[in-house]
């Protein structure tokens, strides 16, 4: 069964904020790279490249979709320097709350960031966020502990 495309454009309009949201984290915030990533989703998606088979919400999907697409952007597009090139400099000041949240989230091991993300920030359940990143539920739990654990070590050390 395939979707009608105006049922199609108004779900991806409706998931349209959280889709770029998560397109950015899971790009390490970085602008241009979230929205080169949901614009190649989107294209993924109307060109029939990726079918939701509804087998599950449509927002798990979409994420599932975003997800890989942005490994597969991240993987192509990395630019390395030489170390000539790379300026050795202080740890930036954290000045505000969103930058404090990045920045800790951005030391932890990426498995754990992205379940955290999903269970905190797009209020996804570790069953969701087990079928949108196709591990298994256990592992699910294991990064969700160990990352709750790694960040709340990170902030203590913070405040300090």
């Amino acid at each position: 069964m395939t979707m009608k495309n105006s049922t199609l454009e108004s779900l991806l309009e409706k998931h349209h904020k959280d889709a770029f949201l998560w397109a950015l984290q899971c790009c390490e915030y970085r602008r241009d790279d979230a929205n080169d990533v949901l614009q190649m989703t989107y294209l993924k998606i109307v060109e029939g490249k990726a079918k939701f088979k509804e087998q599950s919400l449509f927002k798990t999907w979409l994420f599932s979709v975003i997800r890989f697409t942005a490994i597969d952007f991240m993987k192509t597009n990395r630019s390395y320097r030489t170390l000539d090139d790379v300026e050795i400099a202080e740890e930036p000041a954290m000045n505000s709350e969103e930058t404090n949240y990045k920045a800790l989230l951005l030391q932890l091991p990426e498995r754990q960031r992205e379940v955290l993300l999903l269970a905190f920030y797009h209020q996804m359940t570790l069953a969701v966020i087990a079928e949108t990143t196709g591990l298994h539920i256990g592992t699910v739990r294991t990064h969700y502990e160990r990352g709750k654990s790694a960040l709340r070590k990170l902030i203590q050390t913070v405040e300090i």
